[in-house]
């Protein structure tokens, strides 16, 4: 696997952990997942600013807010008891399927 795509993923992991750090510190009210939340943004930054060295800002950032928005969908789902509406899982789905026909068919994309 190509470097930029495993500082990509490192970057999306660190940023569903901060968004979920997030949701669990009870705006900022609980203390180690208000600290989890800094130190898993400053990772996703991080790894996200190595991807850049590789891959466009356009598509490194489209890749990694969408990904992180179907993935913390998912958590809010599963662990947060949040829901979905029709709506909200089409959208959702548009954006899955735009992340594929990124890496499909964009000559930006490294592969």
């Amino acid at each position: 696997m190509p470097v930029q795509y495993i500082y990509l993923f490192f970057a999306i992991v660190s940023e569903v952990i901060g968004t979920t750090a997030m949701q669990a510190s009870a705006q900022f009210t609980r203390l180690w997942p208000s600290v989890l939340m800094v130190v898993a943004y400053g990772g996703s930054f991080y790894f996200m600013a190595m991807a850049l060295k590789y891959m466009p800002v356009a598509i490194v950032y489209a890749i990694w807010s969408g990904l992180g928005i179907v993935f913390i969908g998912l958590i809010g789902w599963i662990w947060f008891k949040q829901s979905i509406d029709p709506a909200g899982i089409i959208g959702v789905s548009l954006i899955i399927a735009g992340v594929v026909v990124i890496q499909l068919f964009s000559d930006s994309a490294s592969h």
